[in-house]
Parts: C-alpha cells; sequence; structure tokens
C-alpha cells in the first residue's frame, strides 16, 4: 500500500494519474495547505520543503517503508517501481527525462507563478503578470510544436511525462481568452486524449474528493496565506546581489 500525502493541485494529479494507470493500491492523506497543515513537524520530517505531494511506500513488510517527496522523483519512483511509462532504451529515456525536466523547471513554475500574481497578488503587479503570461504562451507554443512531431510529449508512448504535463496544460487551456483558444490544436487534441482515459477519470474523482477537504483561499486565515506566498511578516530580506 502507498500512502499519498496530497491537496488537490496540479502536482498531486501528476500521482494520482500515475497511480491509478500502474493499478497501484494507494491511500490518500489530505494535507490541508491553505490551512497550513504543510508547516507542521509530523509532515516537515516527510517534505523537508513543505510541499506537497509525498509518498510512503509500505510495499515491503521486511524492510522500512520508503518516502519519496517532490513530484518527478515520484514519477521515476513509480515508474522504476513497475517498470512501465518510462522507456528502457538508452536514447528513448534520455528523450523522456528532458521533457520531465522541462516541466518542472519550466512549466510548473512559470505556470504557477502566472497562476499567483493573476490571482492573489495585489494591485500594482501588471510587469509580473505579464512576464509570467508570456512564459506561460511560450510553454503552450513549445508543447504545441512538440506535439505536432511527437505522438506524446514524452515520445511515441504515453508515459510519466504526459502525467506531468497534464494537469498544468489543461488548467491553462482552458483559462486564457478567446484568440489562444483558437490555437493549440496539437496540444487540445492531446489533453482530449489524456481525458478521456480510464484512469484520467478515477483520478479526477480522487482530486475532486480532495479538494472538498481542503480549506478555500477566502477561507483561509490571512497568517496561513501570508505564509504559503511567503509575504507579510513572512517575506524574508536579503541584503540584495553581490557587488
Amino acid at each position: 500500500m502507498i500512502t499519498v500525502y496530497a491537496a488537490s493541485s496540479p502536482n498531486v494529479v501528476k500521482i494520482l494519474l500515475a497511480l491509478e494507470e500502474m493499478e497501484l493500491a494507494y491511500e490518500v492523506k489530505p494535507v490541508d495547505v491553505l490551512a497550513g497543515a504543510q508547516f507542521e513537524p509530523d509532515f516537515r520530517k516527510l517534505s523537508p520543503n513543505a510541499k506537497v505531494p509525498v509518498i510512503v511506500d509500505h510495499a515491503d513488510a521486511q524492510q522500512e517503508p520508503v518516502t519519496v517527496f517532490e513530484s518527478a522523483a515520484i514519477l521515476l519512483y513509480l515508474a522504476n517501481k513497475t517498470g512501465s511509462f518510462l522507456q528502457r532504451d538508452e536514447a528513448s529515456r534520455l528523450e523522456e527525462l528532458q521533457w520531465l525536466m522541462i516541466q518542472v523547471s519550466s512549466i510548473g513554475p512559470m505556470f504557477g507563478q502566472f497562476m499567483h500574481f493573476y490571482r492573489f497578488a495585489p494591485s500594482g503587479n501588471d510587469y509580473a503578470t505579464a512576464r509570467y503570461r508570456t512564459q506561460v504562451v511560450l510553454l503552450l507554443d513549445l508543447l504545441e510544436a512538440r506535439l505536432a512531431h511527437s505522438s506524446w510529449v514524452g515520445g511515441a508512448d504515453y508515459g510519466i511525462v504526459d502525467m506531468a504535463t497534464f494537469p498544468w496544460a489543461r488548467s491553462f487551456l482552458n483559462l486564457f481568452g478567446s484568440n489562444e483558444e483558437e490555437n493549440y490544436p496539437k496540444l487540445r487534441e492531446w489533453v482530449t486524449r489524456i481525458a478521456d482515459r480510464p484512469a484520467t477519470a478515477r483520478a479526477n474523482a480522487a482530486t475532486e474528493a480532495l479538494a472538498r477537504q481542503m480549506t478555500a483561499p477566502q477561507d483561509s486565515q490571512p497568517e496561513n496565506l501570508d505564509r504559503v506566498f511567503g509575504r507579510g511578516v513572512y517575506a524574508l530580506q536579503s541584503s540584495g546581489p553581490a557587488g
């Protein structure tokens, strides 16, 4: 049995997709991030960076449970555990890993920063919103170009790269206005293919169940929001770049 410490965020959806596709037994432990649950000492022992998701694999009763944090590390662990959804031959595997790195180093952070400034930042952040919107569009363009020449983002077969990218791409294709909706036909078709998979439906149901147990932003205590976003009394100061 695998325990998943989770909230209803895109990085958690990646793991639920993988667990469902790999048909692994799991249980979900909700972590209410907007209530500050990720900062509890017991959770920090599992996730030093105070982030979800985290998994604890209890599969081998003869050994200590295996704890894995960071979504890409979890996906790689699960793919190696099951021998599925990650290519075996060196060249194809390297191709997949490069696109996985694009997701964790660019798509997740840039999309996440855009959403923060779009939804949560006070007025007067037009520069930041425009900067991150531009980065989102460039990355959507990159995915569209990739899918014009490849059946899946990771390569010839559906795999953990597509699972990692899907929750972010799905959300942001629906976020932009009509001009963008006319673009990205390959990306939209790819989203539809993944959305139609039975495992995706099961992962969506698990995500919806999680969402019902999470504190909504409008209901979160201001101090918790400040701590999550690193603002107010939680904003750290430095002396600036070395000159």
